[in-house]
């Protein structure tokens, strides 16, 4: 394929530039930019200043409400809206449940949660992994029993991120305990505001509340939520997977935090001199900016080329992208020093005005730090990915 831009290509560049501009809130922006968290209302209006742009779903297909962008408008509009400082767009819906719907559900379905998704008039969570199933998800235990009206749930699920703010979520449940682990598994879409779901927060080491443990108890299901067919949950779950594990790469994130590393480099002095004039730091700086670019070119092949969805490319775009994002948190770690280590999680507050020693993003850079420590276990760890990158790739 043609990597080069063409002027429609670098016309359409400017007008997301233009956009994200014009239309991202400026306290979105700046919690961004310091590493700030964001809550729930920020992502909303984020995704409804697209929507009414008519760029609410930019990865779908015209027939469902999408833009029908090709694979380059797609990365292009990720990277400029990233390097601009607007927020991911949250992807349980939009990335992961919502190509599934597309692909295997009903019409009746697909019309009733779809369009909802492009301006999160539902919020949406992903029910998959349990305590001792993440990694060897075919071994869950959440069970989903048959009754005249449905199917009853019990179970628990864990590593839910954002789940406390969720109106649904998809999960996997077992409902042939007697088959095959992969073979007896469907995939559910469960109301989060009925009785039995009990979302408890777990903390982490940035002070945190980005994940939850969810308890099921007598969660009732009526059958018009199942996906697909019974017992073939585990197929739309490795299609689901695909897509996350693309996602997860974040090119557009990695963009964005190269730029924030350059500036800071260009800012904070050692030893008298910009940290950016280091031979060290700036050989450091020159490399992880081509790993990006690498990262880049490997994301629009496995793009462009991908027919029937990701395949075990999309885990090697997981490993690099998560692999480069913890890079530069080191790196904007180490250009920050000694002044990026004390740190309160009150200083990660939109609001804010206690920072610590020296340079006002010191604050943010150890929490930030820490937090990167897990994008090469979400989605699958990265051990799991050279598992499937070793079965269907190079097939050993």
């Amino acid at each position: 394929m043609d990597l080069n831009l063409t002027q429609e290509d670098i016309a359409f560049r400017e007008e997301v530039r233009q956009f994200v501009a014009n239309a991202l809130p400026q306290d979105i922006k700046d919690k961004v930019f310091k590493h700030q968290r964001l809550d729930n209302n920020d992502y909303i209006r984020w995704h409804r200043a697209l929507d009414d742009h008519g760029w609410g779903a930019p990865s779908w297909p015209v027939e469902f409400g999408g833009t029908g962008w090709n694979a380059l408008q797609k990365l292009i509009f990720e990277i400029e809206s990233f390097k601009g400082g607007a927020p991911r767009l949250l992807p349980f819906g939009l990335s992961m449940i919502g190509p599934v719907l597309m692909k295997y559900a009903s019409p009746e379905m697909r019309q009733r949660f779809l369009p909802r998704m492009l301006r999160i008039e539902d919020w949406w969570c992903q029910g998959y992994s349990e305590p001792g199933s993440g990694s060897d998800l075919a071994s869950l235990k959440t069970r989903a029993e048959k009754t005249p009206e449905g199917y009853v749930v019990n179970g628990q699920k864990t590593w839910t991120t954002l789940g406390q703010y969720a109106d649904w979520m998809f999960c996997l449940v077992r409902t042939d305990p007697d088959a095959k682990p992969q073979c007896g598994i469907s995939m559910l879409l469960i109301d989060m505001r009925q009785p039995g779901v009990t979302v408890r927060p777990i903390k982490t080491l940035d002070g945190g509340h980005d994940v939850n443990e969810v308890w099921l108890e007598d969660v009732k299901v009526p059958y018009e939520n199942l996906v697909g067919n019974e017992n073939e949950g585990w197929t739309y779950a490795k299609y689901l997977l695909g897509h996350e594990r693309t996602g997860i790469a974040g090119i557009g994130l990695c963009y964005r935090e190269l730029q924030i590393l350059k500036n800071l480099a260009a800012e904070v002095q050692w030893n008298g001199k910009p940290a950016s004039q280091d031979v060290r730091m700036k050989d450091q700086i020159s490399l992880i900016e081509a790993d990006i670019l690498s990262l880049e070119m490997m994301l629009l092949r496995v793009a462009a080329d991908s027919t029937q969805g990701p395949g075990p490319q999309a885990s090697v775009l997981k490993i690099r992208g998560s692999e480069i994002q913890q890079d530069l948190a080191r790196l904007q770690l180490e250009v920050m020093g000694l002044n990026s280590w004390p740190y309160s999680p009150s200083w990660l507050e939109a609001g804010e005005d206690v920072f610590g020693p020296g340079h006002p993003f010191a604050a943010a850079a150890s929490a930030n730090y820490f937090d990167m420590r897990k994008t090469t276990i979400y989605g699958g760890t990265t051990e799991v990915q050279k598992s499937i990158i070793a079965k269907q790739i190079l097939d050993v």
